[in-house]
């Protein structure tokens, strides 16, 4: 599985909002955010673009316009991120696992790609905004990053 970088994109701008905007609320500038997370701006506003479609940011217009979440950043999880920008968070060549069919050998196939999907939204769905924002990601996910396997590639 690979995170785009609009995924990343997206996920940092996102928390870069939750924490400017849980000091005083005012809205911040896409070319702020651009500039605080090194994110390319004309790639931002696109990416902002889709996270203000799918209600996880909201836009105000004028001079003291800029970018805000739409709703509490402890109710935003990464999954609502990524599938804001992304759409599902697991596919195999792009289609939901659920719309696939093997047949012989391969007929196995179909419930791995299920589990990994499953496992997936399970940590994307559990980890808040908020969570990463304040540095306390929950047990299980530290758990698994504690783990120095997890740190290398085979």
């Amino acid at each position: 599985m690979r995170i785009s970088a609009r995924a990343d994109y997206a996920v940092r701008a996102s928390l870069e909002l939750a924490a400017r905007t849980s000091c005083d609320g005012e809205p911040v500038k896409a070319e702020v955010l651009s500039d605080a997370q090194d994110i390319p701006h004309k790639f931002l506003e696109g990416i902002l673009g889709d996270l203000r479609r799918g209600g996880i940011v909201a836009s105000r217009r004028g001079g003291n316009g800029g970018y805000l979440l739409a709703r509490p950043a402890d109710a935003i999880t990464v999954a609502d991120v990524v599938r804001a920008v992304e759409g599902p968070i697991v596919s195999v060549r792009g289609e939901r696992p659920s719309a696939l069919a093997y047949t012989g050998p391969a007929e196995p196939l179909l419930p791995l790609w299920v589990a990994l999907r499953a496992n997936v939204r399970k940590i994307l769905e559990g980890v808040t905004l908020d969570d990463i924002a304040r540095d306390r990601l929950p047990a299980p996910v530290r758990e698994l990053a504690d783990d120095p396997a997890a740190w290398r590639n085979p």
